[in-house]
C-alpha cells in the first residue's frame, strides 16, 4: 500500500499495514543484502526512521506503545551505527569533491575519499560478528512486528482527526522554534535538531498525500531538498570531528588544508541556503495548518 494512510479507511488497519510493510522491508534488506552490507545497513535505518516518524505522529493515543517501540528501534539501529556512521563519512568526502571550486581542491578530496573508504572498508572488516548483528537486528524487527498486534485507535474519524491534527501543530511548532534557534546562534545541535523535525514534516505530508494530493506533494518535494541540505550540514560536522579525532589519517599537510577549507566554504554555504528555504516552508502558522488538516480529514466522510 505504500507510505501513506488513507483517511476514507479504518485507522488501526492503516497504521498496522504502514508499520508492517516498513518493518517487512526492513527486515528483508538484512536478511538478503542485495548490495552488500553498507547499503543493507543504509536502506534498513531509512525504513527505521520512518517508522520512528510514523510512531511519533501517533503518541498522544498511544503514549506506552510509542515509547516502547521507539526505544526497541532506536536500540536497534544504534547497533549497526558504527559502519553506517563510517560509510556516510565517506558519502560526505564525495559530496565535498563534487561541489569542490577548483581542480587541485577536487584532485585533493578525491584522495581524502580513498582515505574514508579505506577506513570504512577496515572498520567492516574488523566489526566482529556483523552478521550475528544484522540477524539480531532483524530478530528484534520480528518482534517489533508482533508488538503491532497490541496497537488500536478509536473508531471515531473525529478524534483521529483531532490526534493528527495535535501531532502535525507539535511537529512544526517544533520545527520553528529550532529555526528560530539556527538563526540567532546557529549552533549544530539547532541545526540537527531542524533536520530531525524536518525529516517528520516532510514524511507527515507523504503519509496524509491523500488529503490534499497536489499541496502535499509540492510541500513533500521542497521539505525533501531541506532535508538532505540539513543532513550534509551534519554530515559536515561529524566530518570536521573525524579529522580532529583521528589526525593520523591525513598524511598530506595539503590535502588536509583544501579538506578543512572545504568543510568551512560548504557549511557555510548550506547554513545559508537552508535557513531560506526552511523560512520558507515553515512560512505557515502551525495552528492554521493543523486546524485545515482536520477539516480536510473529517470532510472527507462528510
Amino acid at each position: 500500500m505504500g507510505y501513506r494512510i488513507r483517511p476514507e479507511a479504518d485507522f488501526t488497519d492503516e497504521f498496522q499495514s504502514v508499520a508492517e510493510e516498513q518493518l517487512m522491508r526492513a527486515i528483508t534488506v538484512l536478511d538478503k543484502q542485495p548490495h552488500g552490507p553498507h547499503e543493507a545497513i543504509h536502506s534498513f535505518r531509512k525504513n527505521l526512521k520512518r517508522l520512528r516518524s510514523l510512531y511519533r505522529l501517533v503518541s498522544r493515543d498511544v503514549p506506552d506503545f510509542q515509547k516502547r517501540e521507539n526505544a526497541r528501534l532506536r536500540d536497534t539501529a544504534r547497533s549497526l551505527s558504527a559502519i553506517r556512521d563510517a560509510a556516510a563519512i565517506v558519502g560526505t568526502g564525495r559530496y565535498l569533491q563534487e561541489t569542490a571550486r577548483t581542480p587541485e581542491e577536487s584532485e585533493a578530496l578525491g584522495r581524502i575519499v580513498a582515505i574514508l573508504e579505506a577506513r570504512r572498508d577496515w572498520m567492516a572488516k574488523a566489526e566482529s560478528g556483523l552478521e550475528q548483528r544484522l540477524q539480531d537486528a532483524a530478530s528484534a524487527l520480528r518482534e517489533a512486528i508482533a508488538a503491532l498486534d497490541d496497537v488500536t485507535f478509536d473508531k471515531s474519524h473525529r478524534k483521529n482527526a483531532r490526534m493528527l491534527a495535535k501531532s502535525w501543530r507539535r511537529t512544526a511548532a517544533r520545527a520553528r522554534q529550532a529555526l528560530d534557534a539556527c538563526l540567532t546562534d546557529a549552533a549544530a545541535e539547532d541545526f540537527h535538531e531542524l533536520r530531525k523535525r524536518t525529516y517528520d514534516y516532510r514524511l507527515y505530508h507523504a503519509l496524509l498525500r491523500d488529503l490534499w494530493p497536489s499541496a502535499m506533494k509540492a510541500k513533500r518535494d521542497f521539505a525533501k531538498d531541506l532535508v538532505e541540505r540539513l543532513g550534509h550540514i551534519n554530515d559536515l560536522s561529524v566530518l570536521s570531528g573525524l579529522v580532529e579525532a583521528e589526525p593520523q589519517l591525513f598524511t598530506r599537510n595539503d590535502d588536509l588544508a583544501h579538506l578543512l577549507d572545504a568543510i568551512i566554504f560548504r557549511q557555510q554555504e548550506d547554513r545559508r541556503e537552508a535557513l531560506l528555504s526552511a523560512e520558507t516552508l515553515y512560512g505557515d502558522d502551525p495552528d492554521d495548518e493543523a486546524q485545515r488538516l482536520e477539516m480536510l480529514w473529517v470532510s472527507i466522510r462528510n
